[in-house]
């Protein structure tokens, strides 16, 4: 299997990337990003799949209506100015929708999507209700914002969210873990990461900066009948990495170089669950982050927007 989909591998008539779970070779989750030109309208099926609907740059008004064309819900999302300025508004579709996203001024727009068998009513979660979360210690510490996550985010069927920035030079995803069909996980999920690459101002996303992903299976994937994987790869801006197994980690963003990732999970599992496994080898790092500082510049974002003194300003609501 694939696993890195540089960009514009995944371009599509309207989108910045389109990978469905057949693109994947898999059976859940997907991805659509859509950039939506001003005071035009862009209608998007959910289908079989629940999505978020998660503006990442500008803001938005969504409309849902069912098949039958009854509307269910309208919601506007006041967005930002780019992932490395603020948290945003979001909002959720359940199967079987139609969505109309509508931008006065323009936005780029992510729909992380999972196929489902329950159908859900919309919701509109707040920026201001998300929590923000500083994970690791030294250069392991990262942002992350838990926008979609059980126990933070429980109206969904199947669909885990969260987004992720990692500050130049530091590492994520780390120790290396694990969620799939080899022992002793107990949940399986398939993962999806979404780059965007921060540029020399720390806030504009931009090709020219880079990090890595690194994907890989252990003795216990072979005897699993999993296949084997070991991947390090250089990701940019818009690239997309999919994860159908193996331990995943670290992320590590260059130094200069913000990194943003967007994670999209789903599985078989009848409750959605977070569960996941460090590869032993590397796993006792993490006790070692209680006696250690974070780094002072995580967190970066918040619903209000960045939270360093260079760049704090007042959250913005277009492109």
């Amino acid at each position: 299997m694939k696993l890195h989909r540089p960009h514009p591998s995944l371009n599509a008539p309207g989108h910045v990337v389109r990978l469905r779970p057949a693109d994947a070779g898999w059976r859940w989750t997907s991805l659509q990003v859509v950039r939506l030109g001003p005071g035009r309208d862009q209608i998007v099926e959910t289908g079989d799949s629940e999505c978020f609907v998660l503006p990442l740059a500008g803001s938005l008004t969504v409309t849902v209506d069912d098949q039958r064309g009854t509307k269910l819900g309208t919601f506007e999302l006041a967005g930002r100015e780019s992932v490395f300025t603020a948290v945003s508004d979001f909002a959720y579709v359940g199967r079987d929708s139609l969505v109309t996203l509508t931008s006065e001024t323009g936005a780029e727009v992510a729909l992380p999507a999972s196929r489902c068998e329950r159908r859900l009513p919309p919701k509109c979660g707040a920026a201001a209700d998300v929590p923000v979360e500083v994970r690791g210690a030294g250069n392991a510490t990262r942002q992350v914002t838990n926008f979609g996550v059980p126990g933070v985010w429980d109206h969904a069927d199947k669909l885990i969210c969260c987004e992720l920035i990692t500050p130049p030079g530091n590492w994520s995803s780390y120790p290396p873990h694990k969620h799939d069909a080899s022992e002793p996980c107990r949940v399986i999920n398939e993962e999806i990461y979404y780059y965007r690459i921060a540029g020399a101002d720390q806030i504009t996303p931009s090709r020219t900066g880079f990090g890595y992903h690194r994907t890989y299976t252990g003795p216990e994937h072979a005897a699993a009948g999993l296949a084997p994987l070991d991947e390090l790869i250089e990701v940019r801006d818009h690239d997309v990495v999919v994860v159908p197994h193996g331990y995943h980690g670290p992320c590590i963003a260059a130094p200069g170089y913000p990194m943003y990732y967007l994670n999209v999970m789903a599985g078989p599992a009848h409750d959605r669950a977070l569960a996941f496994c460090d590869d032993p080898t590397h796993g006792w790092v993490r006790d070692t982050w209680a006696g250690m500082e974070t780094d002072p510049r995580c967190p970066v974002t918040s619903a209000n927007g960045r939270l360093d003194a260079l760049h704090s300003s007042p959250r913005e609501r277009h492109i």
